[in-house]
């Protein structure tokens, strides 16, 4: 199953995280499939950038984003285009 999740990167104490698409199966900052955004929550303003069409593609082949990332897709509005597309297509 894939997995929309955050990959952490930056070193001890200054976290800095990417949006990935990647196996639930592999470690949290191992293999990824494709690498969908980035997430600062140093920044006074916890910078985000969303790839959107990336994003609605891999929630639209089923992905399931982490507890963090749905929040995270929902202050972006991802989430809530995501769930009005669907309710078009049934």
């Amino acid at each position: 199953m894939v997995k929309l999740r955050l990959k952490r990167m930056g070193k001890k104490g200054r976290p800095f995280y990417r949006i990935v698409a990647a196996d639930s199966r592999s470690p949290r900052d191992g293999r990824i499939i494709e690498e969908i955004g980035t997430y600062n929550p140093i920044a006074s303003e916890n910078q985000v950038t969303v790839n959107k069409e990336l994003a609605m593609k891999w929630l639209q082949n089923g992905a399931k984003p982490s507890d963090t990332v749905r929040s995270i897709l929902s202050k972006e509005g991802i989430m809530k285009e995501f769930h009005e597309t669907k309710m078009v297509k049934k």
